[in-house]
Formats: C-alpha cells, structure tokens, sequence
C-alpha cells in the first residue's frame, strides 16, 4: 500500500479543502405567493411554477396530525 512520504503541511490542507465550503442557496420570490423558493423549482408552499399550477399541495385541517 502506498504511503505518504512527507506529512501534508496545514496552507496544503487548506489549499486541498478551499472548495468544501458550504454555500446557502440561492432563493428567489415566487410569482404566485411571494414565498422564497428555489429557482427552476415549483414552490413548495403554493405549489405554482411557470404561470400554472405545477403541484397540488395538500393543506392540513385542524384534525390532522400527520401521524398514521
């Protein structure tokens, strides 16, 4: 098995790990609700995209819980 021949030093590291970041995505308002969604995406609150409905969303009534 191949093994190092020097130990990596901490800026090559960090040189290796410059693009690990995480980045929040980027969210525009929807058209329709004014909801911040992901853009090329439905939204997932009215569930509109392009002008049309696109998904049905379900909405909770005061009984359900959600649980099975």
């Amino acid at each position: 098995m191949g093994l190092p021949k020097r130990k990596t030093s901490h800026a090559a590291q960090g040189d290796r790990r410059a693009h690990h970041a995480l980045v929040t995505p980027k969210l525009e308002s929807c058209p329709h609700c004014h909801e911040p969604k992901l853009s090329h995406h439905a939204c997932p609150n009215c569930g509109w995209y392009a002008g049309r409905e696109a998904v049905h969303i379900k909405t909770k009534t005061t009984g359900e819980t959600g649980r099975s």
